[in-house]
C-alpha cells in the first residue's frame, strides 16, 4: 500500500497543522532518536515545529530568575524573549486552537506522543511488539508507517497492511514522509478577482478586450492552465451579469474590505483548497509567468507570491494562498488589517523573483489602458530588426 492510497487527509481534518506527523511508541522504542535524525535532515529545507507530549511534570525556567519569581507570585502567563528566541509559560494544557496558531507558522509539525489523537502516525515498534498488539486491538488509528527494530518484528508488522521500514533506514523513512506530504498537498483552485467597482476606468474592467476576448475570460483561461478549477469572485449584484458567461461565481461573503474579502469568501466556500488569485486588471500577465508561479509553489508556506527584484515589494493580487493562511487572515481582519500585501510581507511567504515589474501592472484608468494596449501591440509585432 502506498502513502497516497492511505491518505484521507485535508486541512480541515488536521489536528494541529496541515503537514503534521506524530511519532508514537512506548518508552525505549527510539522515538526521540529518530525524531532527532529527521529534524537534522529536514531542517535545512523546512521550518520544523516539534511538539513533545509527556506525562511527567517539567520546568523550563530557572529558580530565582525574574520570570520564575513573577510566575510563582501568581501570574498565569509569562512571556520571555530576547533578540534570538522567545517562550510562553502558562498554566494548564494548551488549547488546541492556540497550539495550532503557533505551530502553523512552521512548514512541518513533528509530534512525539499523543497516540490517542487522530493524527497521522509513524509507529515505532519495540522488541516486545507491544504497540502492534495495541494496533491489532484498534487502540491506535491513522497509522501511515510502521518502523521496526529487527526482522522478527518486521515480519509481524507486515501483516498489518501498512508500509514497514527498518528503524535505521533513515533515507527510506525520509523518502516516505516526503511522498506522504506530497500526497496531501491541497489542490490548487483559481480565483479571478472581478469584484471592483472600476470607478476610475468608467466601466467594468473585467469586460475590456485586450487579447481578442474579454479580460474576464482571458484571466480565467490563464488560471485554467494551472488550476483544477477556476471561479469568478464578484459582488452579489454582479453574479447575474457574469453568470451569462458560463463561469461559476463566488460572491463576496465579506463586503467593503477589498481583495481580502474575495479571498476569505473563496476560503469559506472551499477551505481545503489553495487559491491562486489573479486580478482581472493585469492584462500583461502571461501564461508563462502564471505557470512559473504554480511550478514554484511552496505548499508548506502560508503563501507563494512574486517579489519585484528592484523594489522588493511582494505582489498580493497574483499569488497563491494556502489553506493555513485563512486563520491568520481572519485574525488580521478582526484587528482591522485588511492588507494582503502586509500579510505577505509579515509571513514566511514563498517568493518568486520577478525581473519585469511591468508584467504585473494594474490597469485602472483610460490612460493606463492605452499604455497597456500599446505595449501589447508592440509585443505582438515582435522586436524591430
Amino acid at each position: 500500500m502506498t502513502p497516497s492510497e492511505q491518505v484521507r487527509h485535508s486541512y480541515s481534518s488536521s489536528t494541529f497543522h496541515p503537514f503534521e506527523l506524530a511519532v508514537c511508541g512506548f518508552s525505549g522504542s527510539g522515538k526521540t532518536t529518530l525524531v532527532k535524525r529527521l529534524v537534522t535532515r529536514l531542517g535545512g529545507r523546512y521550518k520544523i515545529a516539534y511538539f513533545k507530549h509527556g506525562c511527567h511534570r517539567f520546568d523550563i525556567d530557572r529558580k530565582g530568575k525574574d520570570s520564575e519569581v513573577i510566575k510563582a507570585a501568581g501570574a498565569h502567563t509569562v512571556i520571555i524573549s530576547d533578540p534570538l528566541k522567545h517562550a510562553f509559560i502558562a498554566d494548564g494544557v494548551p488549547a488546541q486552537l492556540w497550539t495550532r496558531t503557533i505551530v502553523e507558522q512552521s512548514d512541518i509539525l513533528l509530534v512525539e506522543g499523543l497516540k490517542e489523537l487522530p493524527l497521522p502516525k509513524l509507529l515505532m515498534i519495540d522488541q516486545e511488539c507491544s504497540m502492534l498488539e495495541l494496533l491489532d486491538r484498534g487502540g491506535i488509528s491513522n497509522v501511515q508507517l510502521i518502523v521496526t527494530p529487527d526482522e522478527d518484528s518486521k515480519a509481524r508488522a507486515e501483516r498489518c497492511g501498512v508500509p514497514v521500514l527498518d528503524r535505521d533506514d533513515t533515507d527510506g523513512i525520509l523518502d516516505f514522509i516526503e511522498h506522504y506530504y506530497q500526497a496531501i498537498t491541497p489542490p490548487l483552485y483559481g480565483l479571478v478577482l472581478a469584484g471592483g467597482r472600476s470607478s476610475r476606468m468608467g466601466h467594468d474592467k473585467a469586460l475590456i478586450d485586450y487579447h481578442g476576448q474579454k479580460q474576464l475570460f482571458h484571466t480565467a483561461s490563464l488560471l485554467d492552465s494551472v488550476c483544477r478549477k477556476t471561479w469568478i469572485s464578484c459582488r452579489e449584484e454582479q453574479v447575474a451579469t457574469y453568470a451569462v458567461y458560463g463561469r461559476e461565481c463566488i460572491p463576496d461573503a465579506y463586503t467593503g474590505f477589498g481583495p481580502i474579502a474575495a479571498l476569505l469568501s473563496a476560503q469559506q466556500a472551499e477551505p481545503d483548497a489553495a487559491w491562486l488569485i489573479l486580478a482581472c486588471d493585469i492584462p500583461l500577465m502571461t501564461g508563462e509567468l502564471i505557470g512559473d508561479l504554480a511550478r514554484r509553489r511552496h505548499p508548506m508556506a502560508p503563501a507563494t507570491a512574486f517579489r519585484h527584484r528592484e523594489s522588493g515589494k511582494v505582489e498580493p493580487l497574483a499569488a497563491i494562498y494556502e489553506p493555513k493562511s485563512r486563520p491568520a487572515l481572519l485574525l488580521r481582519h478582526a484587528f482591522g488589517n485588511n492588507s494582503l500585501a502586509s500579510y505577505l510581507q509579515d509571513m514566511a511567504t514563498g517568493l518568486v523573483e520577478l525581473e519585469d515589474a511591468a508584467q504585473l501592472r494594474n490597469v485602472n484608468n483610460p490612460r493606463e489602458r492605452l499604455d497597456a494596449e500599446r505595449l501589447l501591440s508592440q509585443q505582438a509585432q515582435g522586436p524591430l530588426l
